[in-house]
């Protein structure tokens, strides 16, 4: 099928500063194709790993310093995914989650998640020291803000019970109509890409270790040892770590539990000086600033407008009243990037890290960091890391997998897969009703009905019109067009392919079946 062009007005390039930065075309080296092996044959190693982002690399570098020899398996390039595409804040503060931790979960395991975050940030630090890493990585205070004055109070009461460093304060410049925030001290930004580099350096330099890119595993089989297929080879290992933003292999009910969302974020230009803190406005929809240091002058990062995947309406709206609201606060000289990244929320709001599920002794998962992956992908790979060699840390029954919260979770678990059930049937009864032939303008995606089949048909910016199944290749549910992205996105769990079908974001591991694209 032919290239598909989506010419989309919206001001800024479409992507985020980290992989400007660093991509192949860039000046950066260590990016070059040539250096970035893809596995072809097979190989045999103590742990599999399988994703290229944070929580990967951070569990491959762990278990390589504890004696294990590893495989990363990357379907794309290494922190291009979620990673690449965060606003890379590494704060403990993770909005409203302490006061909710303290009183789902209780005290002492409000200060287990407390101290792994603020052990993740010690930990970045380090290694940056001792591998001499260049990635702007700087401490900030970090604020979490809000007009409810009460809902802070709390906050600051569990944070601060849970030892971290956390104050209560009422002027939160420059957000002055903020009536309160806790300000935590000493978090930390960094450049999250070029921090990977580095490491994925370090690991290619042990005999002990294989960072493979552009290697899209197909089918892990767990067992003693466990086999994970690719398109072009396998791996043969003792076991298995699932470090994708969703798990592809899902024998737990995953789908259950987890839900996707996307969120948007503007990297602007500013006229005036930059903000030298970490904000965040928790609610819906919720708001996150940061500054970035770049090579080509400081950015200012304005993320939010968060919904459910594949649902909420046009997307490019959300970037449009992002760029709005940061009108109203800031004086815009002008749009370097805009970008979106999809992130996974669990019932609870507490990551799963550990054992996949009953049956996979021998495979373990990290998942569910509802968009704070950096502090949460560190941890991971530390907590993956004591469990894969035989250690149990305490706040391992926290992170579990296996846990059973229904206090907790119940409700969001049912709320949420009854309006994936719901999208569901109205998107199939939806398609059946709709007509068998219509026009398409240039950028425009929509699913239509052909011989009682739902197919997804995108006209490109040259008129051409390309056309796949839009039967969703994990669960059956039927993709949505992203009108921002030129992308189709599925609404029960995250999958997002190209507008010629080839996968851009799991669970989903198979592409969308080609289709006559002639509708006459």
């Amino acid at each position: 099928m032919a290239e598909f062009s989506c010419d989309v007005d919206l001001p800024g390039i479409q992507t985020s500063p980290w992989l400007a930065s660093t991509l192949p075309e860039a000046v950066d080296s260590r990016t070059d194709d040539a250096e970035q092996p893809r596995l072809e044959g097979t190989e045999l190693v103590d742990v599999a790993i399988v994703g290229g982002g944070i929580a990967g690399l951070s569990t491959a570098l762990e278990l390589c310093e504890r004696g294990r020899s590893v495989a990363v398996l990357e379907r794309d390039r290494i922190a291009t995914g979620i990673t690449g595409k965060s606003t890379a804040k590494l704060t403990s503060q993770h909005g409203l989650i302490y006061s909710h931790l303290r009183a789902e979960f209780g005290p002492q395991q409000a200060t287990q998640y407390a101290r792994r975050q603020q052990n993740a940030i010690e930990a970045v630090e380090e290694r940056i020291d001792d591998l001499g890493i260049d990635c702007g990585f700087e401490r900030v205070p970090s604020y979490l803000y809000s007009n409810d004055r009460a809902e802070i109070e709390r906050e600051v009461e569990a944070a601060t019970a849970a030892g971290l460093p956390a104050t209560f304060v009422t002027s939160v410049p420059p957000f002055e109509r903020a009536q309160a925030a806790v300000r935590f001290d000493e978090q930390a930004w960094f450049h999250p890409r070029r921090y990977l580099l580095a490491v994925a350096d370090e690991l290619r330099a042990n005999v002990d270790a294989s960072v493979y890119e552009q290697t899209p595993v197909t089918d892990v089989e767990p067992g003693q040892p466990c086999h994970v297929r690719t398109e072009s080879g396998s791996v043969t290992a003792r076991q298995v770590v699932i470090a994708t933003a969703f798990p592809i292999v899902d024998r737990a009910g995953y789908f259950a539990r987890l839900h996707p969302k996307r969120s948007y974020v503007l990297g602007l230009r500013l006229e005036g000086p930059h903000p030298d803190g970490m904000y965040y406005r928790s609610g819906d929809p919720y708001r996150s600033v940061r500054t970035h240091h770049g090579e080509d002058g400081p950015l200012l990062l304005v993320g939010g407008e968060n919904h459910k995947t594949g649902q909420g309406g046009p997307t490019r709206k959300r970037y449009e009243r992002l760029l709005e609201w940061a009108r109203e606060r800031f004086s815009i000289e002008s749009v370097a990037y805009r970008w979106s990244t999809q992130d996974y929320v669990p019932a609870d709001k507490v990551p799963l890290v550990g054992r996949l599920g009953p049956g996979s002794e021998t495979v373990y998962v990290a998942t569910g960091f509802r968009g704070w992956g950096m502090t949460n992908g560190i941890s991971a790979g530390a907590l993956l890391a004591d469990l894969l060699t035989g250690e149990r840390p305490a706040a391992a029954d926290l992170f579990d997998p296996l846990r059973f919260t229904p206090t907790t979770s119940l409700g969001t678990t049912l709320t949420e897969n009854a309006d994936a059930a719901s999208q569901f049937a109205t998107d199939w009864a939806r398609t059946l009703l709709a007509p068998d032939l219509t026009s398409l303008e240039p950028g425009e995606g929509r699913i239509l009905r052909k011989g009682g089949r739902p197919v997804a048909c995108a006209r490109d910016a040259d008129g051409d019109l390309h056309a796949v199944s839009a039967v969703c290749s994990h669960m059956a549910c039927l993709v949505d067009w992203n009108d921002a992205e030129c992308s189709w996105d599925c609404p029960c769990h995250g999958s997002r392919f190209s507008p010629d079908g080839e996968v851009l974001e799991g669970p989903a591991t198979d592409r969308l079946a080609g289709r006559d694209p002639e509708l006459d």
